[in-house]
């Protein structure tokens, strides 16, 4: 992706943060009749490699793992906050009227050879960290063995486990950087009268930029 260097974000910690926080990926790989996007939830290994390495599983039925193609790298997109921003946030607005409406988000690419994993250890263990990582938020959370042992294991024989070692990532932090001090601080302002959860993420990434040049 194109990514202008104001809105360059170089921070492994933080990308490898906003992987987790938003893991639904949408995983692009080369296949036998062009290009593939799949959607899956995904795992991240931190410690495994130079960036980390990602974990999931499609179902057995997805031709999408026997298609992978030998040491060509795939790429997985994940797409944090996103909001539309109206120029009627903008004190700019009433200066002289030049201001556009944006579109702020971040997002991280990261990319690797993918490879298809059958061994039955190895997925059961995904499963459960991924089971792990979707519920441990909860008061009551889901585990792998409150199910029926022959349950899941009949399950597990209908998917595939996905490994991708991360050989490049990027990441794109576009947070109204281009636009003036006052017309940021009218933003931050415009997105926390939204009240929404997506908003609200949004306010505070543009608030913690802003407060950065401050420091």
């Amino acid at each position: 992706m194109y990514i202008a260097p104001h809105h360059e974000e170089r921070d492994l910690a933080a990308l490898q943060s906003l992987m987790q926080a938003h893991p639904l990926g949408a995983w692009v790989t080369p296949g036998l009749g062009g290009l593939v996007a799949n959607h899956i939830p995904f795992v991240l290994d931190k410690d495994r490699g130079e960036f980390g390495t990602l974990r999931a599983h499609v179902a057995r039925a997805n031709p999408v793992w026997r298609e992978l193609p030998a040491a060509v790298p795939s790429l997985v997109i994940f797409q944090g906050p996103q909001s539309y921003i109206t120029p009627s946030w903008y004190p700019g607005k009433q200066v002289d009227g030049k201001v556009v409406p944006t579109w702020n988000y971040v997002a991280v690419h990261a990319g690797g050879v993918a490879s298809a994993i059958h061994d039955r250890d190895w997925i059961m263990q995904a499963i459960t960290d991924l089971t792990h990582q979707s519920e441990s938020g909860r008061i009551e959370p889901w585990r792998i063995t409150d199910a029926p042992r022959e349950y899941i294991e009949g399950l597990s024989r209908a998917i595939v486990g996905i490994e991708i070692p991360i050989a490049s990532i990027s990441g794109k932090w576009k947070l109204s950087q281009d636009e003036a001090i006052a017309d940021r601080v009218g933003t931050v302002a415009g997105l926390r009268a939204g009240g929404d959860a997506n908003s609200l993420a949004m306010s505070r990434l543009v608030a913690e930029r802003i407060e950065a040049l401050a420091r």
